[in-house]
């Protein structure tokens, strides 16, 4: 679908919420992956469920994105109203293939890993693939994805998943859509910049 050097991003170091430029960071991060023309549409998808406290930073992150001002060719699946998960998956894919032919998806979801990595977001090229962390096989989704570290991987991965703190889940969350609110804001003005390096300031933000 897409011409060779598509990706422009490179596979960076995990960003910690607690990092005062995170955001910043996250922006940069993410546009420096996203297509320059305005003509291709730009999917979030993001999937899980509030039903389980770690497996909501998803619906989470979608619900915060629909309150911000962000650039017309971006769309938002999955909120706390309208999620995404498992059971609906493969549902849910078909209808927004549908309904856009040629985009570029971003998918988002939660994660577990190792202690040194919890609270900490991840951007990587490829698909994302939903359920891997808790042994389900599911639709891979999007040409990169983000990914936030809720707690640690191991045994007993729904339980761990279900006593996630949500005071964790949620900082993710507000990190990630307002890194995405400024990679939109680096978007509007890269549409018409050929410039790669153009980066987001945090002092003017």
């Amino acid at each position: 679908m897409f011409k060779p050097g598509f990706f422009r991003g490179k596979d960076n170091q995990a960003i910690s919420w607690e990092d005062p430029l995170a955001t910043g960071k996250i922006a940069n991060e993410l546009f420096s992956y996203l297509p320059l023309n305005e003509s291709i549409p730009v999917l979030f998808i993001c999937i899980g469920t509030d039903r389980s406290t770690g497996d909501s930073l998803g619906p989470l992150v979608g619900t915060l994105l629909q309150d911000k001002l962000l650039p017309e060719n971006f769309y938002v699946f999955g909120t706390l109203e309208d999620p995404i998960h498992a059971v609906n998956l493969e549902e849910k894919l078909e209808q927004i293939y549908e309904q856009f032919e040629q985009s570029f998806i971003v998918g988002i979801d939660a994660c577990l890993g190792q202690t040194k990595s919890i609270g900490t977001v991840q951007i990587r090229k490829g698909s994302l693939k939903p359920g891997a962390g808790v042994n389900k096989t599911l639709p891979p989704v999007g040409h990169i994805h983000m990914t936030g570290v809720v707690n640690i991987s191991g045994l007993m991965e729904f339980f761990v998943l279900q006593n996630t703190r949500l005071h964790l889940v949620m900082n993710l969350a507000k990190t990630i859509s307002d890194g995405i609110y400024k990679a939109g804001l680096l978007y509007r003005f890269g549409q018409n910049n050929e410039n790669d390096q153009l980066l987001i300031n945090e002092d003017m933000l």
